[in-house]
C-alpha cells in the first residue's frame, strides 16, 4: 500500500464522555501527515451532557440504546462501514499529545510489516497501573507473529483497541469479531485470529497515547470478572498460559514498588492482586 493512496478512518465508543469529547477530537484534527478519512463516533445512551456537547460543537455522531452495545458489535459494525484502508480504534480516554501518533501508529501497516498494530500506553497516576504500563508498552517497538508463541505464550497475543489500528480489509476477511456480544477482550480475540491465520501485530513504541485510570477494589473487580467470563467463553486460550501470564506480570509489579519505594503501591499491592484474582475466578465460574 502507497504511503500517499490510502485512508484511515477513526473509530470511537462514546459514553458518559463530557470530559474527554473535546480534547479528543482536537487531538484528533491535530494530526500530521495522514490522509484522515472520518472520525466516527458511537454514542452509547449517556446521563451526562456527552450529547449536547456533540450538538453545540456540530460533531457527527452515532447514537446507539444501551442494550446495543458491546466493546465488540460496536466496533465491528463501524468497521464494516467504514470505506477506508485502515481503521483506528481508540478509546474516549485516551490522552493524545503528538501530532504524529496517528502517522506513527499506521507506517508499519503501509509499509507491509504487519496488518494492525498498538499504541504505547503511558499512565500519568504514580499507582499499580504505572508498573502495568510498563510491562505491557515497552519502549522498544517489535512485531509478533505466531512463531512467538513457544517463547511468549499467551502475550502473543496481547493487543488493545484503547489506541490501534487494523487493515479493513484483513479485518472483513477474518470476519472481525464473529458478530459476537465480547463482555471484554475483543481485541484480544481478535489478535488471535490474526496471529493464528498468519498475521502480524505490530507494537509501535512511538505512537504514544496516555490513559491512565485509579480504579477502587470494586471496579477492578468487576473488570477481572468480566475477563474471567471472556476466558471461560474463549476456553482454548487457557492452554497458552494464562495463570503464567498473570503471575508474571504480578512479580514485576511488586518487584518495581520495592525497587521505587512506592508506599502506597506496596500497601494497596496483597489487596488489588486478591480482587484481580477473585474477579477472575467468579468470572470463570459464572460462565
Amino acid at each position: 500500500m502507497g504511503q500517499n493512496k490510502y485512508s484511515v478512518d477513526i473509530i470511537v465508543p462514546l459514553y458518559n464522555a463530557e470530559d474527554y469529547i473535546l480534547d479528543l477530537h482536537s487531538s484528533f484534527l491535530k494530526q500530521k501527515e495522514v490522509s484522515l478519512g472520518e472520525i466516527v463516533y458511537i454514542l452509547t445512551e449517556s446521563s451526562d451532557n456527552t450529547e449536547q456537547i456533540l450538538r453545540d460543537n456540530h460533531i457527527f455522531f452515532k447514537k446507539i440504546k444501551r442494550d446495543e452495545f458491546s466493546h465488540s458489535t460496536v466496533r465491528e459494525n463501524a468497521a464494516y462501514s467504514s470505506r477506508a484502508d485502515i481503521v483506528t480504534f481508540v478509546t474516549q480516554d485516551v490522552v493524545i499529545e503528538s501530532e504524529f501518533w496517528l502517522k506513527n501508529l499506521i507506517t508499519p501497516i503501509l509499509l507491509g510489516n504487519c496488518e494492525a498494530t498498538y499504541s504505547r500506553q503511558i499512565s500519568k497516576y504514580n499507582n499499580i497501573e504505572k508498573y502495568t504500563r510498563e510491562k505491557n508498552y515497552p519502549d522498544v517497538s517489535f512485531i509478533t507473529t505466531k512463531s512467538d508463541i513457544s517463547s511468549k505464550g499467551l502475550k502473543t497475543f496481547f493487543f488493545s483497541d484503547a489506541s490501534s489500528a487494523i487493515l479493513r480489509a484483513k479485518f472483513v476477511e477474518l470476519n472481525g469479531y464473529d458478530g459476537k456480544k465480547l463482555p471484554t477482550n475483543e481485541d484480544m480475540y481478535f489478535a488471535y485470529k490474526l496471529i493464528m491465520s498468519g498475521g502480524k501485530i505490530g507494537y509501535v513504541s512511538d505512537s504514544v497515547v496516555y490513559h491512565s485510570h485509579n480504579f477502587s477494589l470494586k471496579e477492578i473487580y468487576e473488570r477481572y470478572k468480566l475477563t474471567g467470563i471472556f476466558f471461560k467463553q474463549n476456553s482454548y486460550l487457557d492452554k497458552f498460559g494464562t495463570n503464567k501470564s498473570g503471575g508474571g506480570l504480578a512479580k514485576y509489579i511488586l518487584k518495581r514498588a520495592i525497587c521505587e519505594k512506592n508506599i502506597k503501591v506496596l500497601i494497596r499491592y496483597p489487596f488489588d492482586m486478591a480482587a484481580r484474582l477473585l474477579g477472575m475466578k467468579v468470572g470463570k465460574h459464572s460462565a
